[in-house]
């Protein structure tokens, strides 16, 4: 699970979250982390995964740092 910061939306529209699901099946294919369920509320989402070779805590750093950028600089 993660969290937007004071509980502010962390998706803004449905391109959005397509965005985030894009990125999330992008790098399960490429660490090897399967996905077998998730749901994405506005200001949060909970992910339940196996972790991959690379490690959850990898996985997740990867995740939510190029997200985060991509939203920083208006692109995810």
């Amino acid at each position: 699970m993660a969290r937007g910061i004071e509980r502010r939306p962390i998706f803004k529209d449905e391109i959005d979250r397509e965005r985030f699901l894009e990125r999330l099946g992008l790098f399960s294919e490429k660490t090897r982390t399967p996905i077998y369920a998730f749901s994405l509320i506005p200001n949060h989402f909970d992910l339940l995964l196996r972790s991959g070779p690379c490690g959850l805590s990898r996985f997740m750093r990867r995740l939510l740092t190029g997200y985060a950028t991509g939203e920083n600089e208006g692109r995810s």
